[in-house]
């Protein structure tokens, strides 16, 4: 899903499909668990723990080597419908986005939320960037 499509109206067409009497069984379920999906990440306040377990578990699945494309896909689709978006902003300069994401990763070391798997990657990445 693009990040200009409006949340609401593709809620709506996952809605349809489901009561459509053409579309498929797995078309159905499918669409429903879009739809689920989308509820699920946008139905709760930003700043809810559960919402951001789940985007962050969908963020994880971008990352992750052995996830298939069409999971990628899906969990980009949930992302954006949340929205996230993926490219720096146009106003935002080269070495503008590096330090926002080093910062990200200084402010990963503080968080007790942070696993130390995550901690140990995060200090790696400042090394290796010379900002630690």
């Amino acid at each position: 899903m693009a990040s200009d499509k409006d949340p609401a109206r593709v809620a709506a067409g996952l809605k349809a499909s489901i009561h459509n009497p053409n579309v498929s069984l797995e078309a159905k379920e499918r669409a429903a668990e879009k739809l689920e999906a989308m509820d699920d990440a946008v139905g709760l306040p930003s700043d809810a723990p559960e919402t951001n377990r789940v985007l962050g578990g969908y963020k994880a699945t971008l990352a992750n080597s052995h996830t298939s494309p069409e999971a990628k896909a899906h969990a980009r689709e949930i992302l954006e419908a949340a929205g996230y978006t993926f490219d720096k902003g146009h106003d935002v300069s080269d070495e503008e986005h590096e330090t926002r994401v080093l910062a990200g990763y200084k402010a990963a070391l503080h968080n007790p939320r942070v696993s130390l798997e995550a901690k140990e990657h995060a200090k790696q990445v400042l090394e290796e960037h010379g900002a630690l």
